[in-house]
């Protein structure tokens, strides 16, 4: 009943202008830094599982089939 209606959000625009020299400047780096490979090294360290996990339920199985096999 006595809730306060929000209001629109000010939108303050700032034009940036163009830097040609600046845009080069930032293609250079990005060129420099594709040919030391920075960024292939961020991809190479993303895993999908943990080997630690994997190798815990490889044992457990294989326990769970030796336990059943046997008996």
């Amino acid at each position: 009943m006595f809730m306060k209606r929000p209001k629109h959000k000010v939108f303050e625009y700032i034009p940036r202008f163009y830097n040609p020299e600046e845009d080069e400047e930032l293609k250079e780096r990005e060129r420099r830094k594709r040919r030391l490979g920075f960024r292939r090294n961020s991809k190479i360290k993303k895993r999908r599982g943990s080997t630690v996990i994997y190798l815990v339920l490889i044992i457990l199985i294989i326990y769970l089939f030796l336990k059943f096999n046997v008996g």
